[in-house]
């Protein structure tokens, strides 16, 4: 790459960056011959007549078009899968895993790619898929890009520099990486092994939430975005570029890198978010409010209010609630949430759900704190406390996640996790309730 990783702040904003001086057309996109010899490309993300306020598209002025490779040609899919997800039933029960384990062989982020399940479809635009990484090599003379929906990239071990077209992320636990559909990229690890999540989000594109009675301060701010600026690789060489497409792995021999953009401008672009920087809204009097307000970014669904995937986290924060149980409290939900935990503790769960783990409770299935925690959250002295060293996230999506087989069959299922919930005792009095009566 010409440039180090550098950035420019804002969700969503307008940009201009040039990696050569004289790159960027001024006053008009499509020269009729290019000062540099550039080929003018754009990059649409939305259809041409969406809104202003969501239209997404960039200009790029780079080496080659990206028509220049050699025919595609289907290859093995792996584990990873993607929608209609159809191999096993959906089940009702709650179910977790274990953290994926390390590869032992040399593999790198696309071979490292698993699927654990999802909905809905790409060919229909709606829906996502959910998969976890674990890869110990950087990819070298590969690209990939993802024509089914875009991927927001959750490291939980191992930090990754994102090479992509339109320049450079650097990505490490405790921040979210993005890339649009479409937009090609390579992945090489800065440590020596990685791990994390992936939500494939098939529908509209995340979004900051809308704040309502917030007002116009709060939870995730666009400033604290971080886009690339214009970074390019002039390089000639026989390289890969792997494709999903309708759920289907595809490669095309190329010769020579696709990320040859050389400048480009407009609004549809990779970026990372530090998310440390998310500004928690909570409870000062009693109660634990619902998990929205936790929300980072969201995909909408056709259904006001109803989201095809919310991504929301539980990050270090106060709790100072007064007269109440702080934990999350037992729920049943119409929503379908997926849990992850980068590192630390989840308040709701004395032990069994570790970093890298995972959980998913679908539509109805009741959840809640495990008996342990609810003993110990029933008699907790109600001081301010604050929690530390911890980050969980939670992909909620309006439609059942189905697991896929490998899901359902691996090893790190963990199939007694029931049994967190079974030390859960009758407490109910009849006669203190009887006694309270007549007083």
């Amino acid at each position: 790459m010409s440039k180090e990783t550098a950035y420019q702040s804002g969700f969503g904003n307008e940009f201009a960056t040039e990696a050569v001086e004289g790159a960027l057309p001024v006053g008009q996109n499509a020269p009729q011959e290019h000062p540099l010899g550039l080929y003018t490309e754009q990059f649409s993300g939305t259809p041409f007549t969406a809104p202003r306020a969501v239209n997404r598209r960039t200009w790029t002025y780079r080496i080659r078009p990206s028509v220049t490779h050699r025919p595609y040609e289907e290859m093995a899919p792996g584990l990873i899968r993607s929608g209609p997800f159809t191999e096993p039933p959906p089940s009702p029960n709650q179910m977790r895993w274990d953290p994926l384990p390390l590869p032992e062989r040399e593999t790198d982020f696309v071979d490292g790619v698993v699927t654990m399940g999802g909905n809905g479809d790409p060919a229909m635009q709606t829906g996502v898929a959910i998969h976890l990484y674990a890869a110990n090599r950087s990819m070298h003379d590969r690209f990939f890009a993802d024509a089914d929906g875009e991927l927001l990239i959750v490291p939980q071990m191992g930090a990754l520099r994102l090479a992509t077209e339109l320049g450079i992320l650097e990505v490490a636990p405790g921040e979210i990486g993005v890339i649009p559909r479409g937009v090609k990229f390579r992945v090489e690890l800065l440590d020596r092994q990685a791990r994390g999540y992936i939500c494939e989000n098939y529908g509209l594109a995340f979004r900051l939430p809308e704040l309502g009675p917030i007002g116009a301060n709060g939870l995730a701010n666009a400033r604290d975005f971080l886009a690339p600026v214009a970074a390019f690789e002039d390089r000639d060489g026989d390289f890969n570029l792997v494709t999903k497409f309708q759920g289907r792995l595809w490669r095309a021999a190329i010769d020579h890198s696709p990320l040859d953009v050389v400048a480009w401008h407009g609004n549809y672009s990779p970026y990372t978010y530090d998310l440390a920087r998310f500004n928690c809204i909570n409870t000062v009097s009693f109660d634990h409010p619902d998990p929205s307000i936790y929300t980072v970014l969201s995909s909408p669904s056709a259904i006001p209010g109803t989201a095809n995937c919310d991504f929301a986290i539980f990050p270090p924060r106060w709790l100072v609630a007064e007269h109440s149980f702080r934990p999350p409290w037992f729920h049943r939900n119409l929503m379908n949430e997926f849990m992850g935990l980068v590192f630390g503790v989840y308040d709701a769960k004395a032990e069994g759900f570790v970093p890298g783990g995972a959980s998913l409770h679908n539509c109805m299935a009741g959840h809640g704190p495990d008996a342990e925690t609810f003993e110990r959250a029933s008699r907790a002295e109600l001081k301010p406390q604050y929690l530390a060293g911890t980050l969980a996230f939670m992909f909620e999506t309006q439609l059942v996640v189905r697991p896929t087989e490998f899901a359902m069959s691996t090893r790190i299922l963990q199939h007694e996790y029931f049994e967190c919930w079974q030390g859960l005792k009758k407490r109910f009095a009849a006669e203190a309730m009887a006694a309270s009566k007549s007083r």
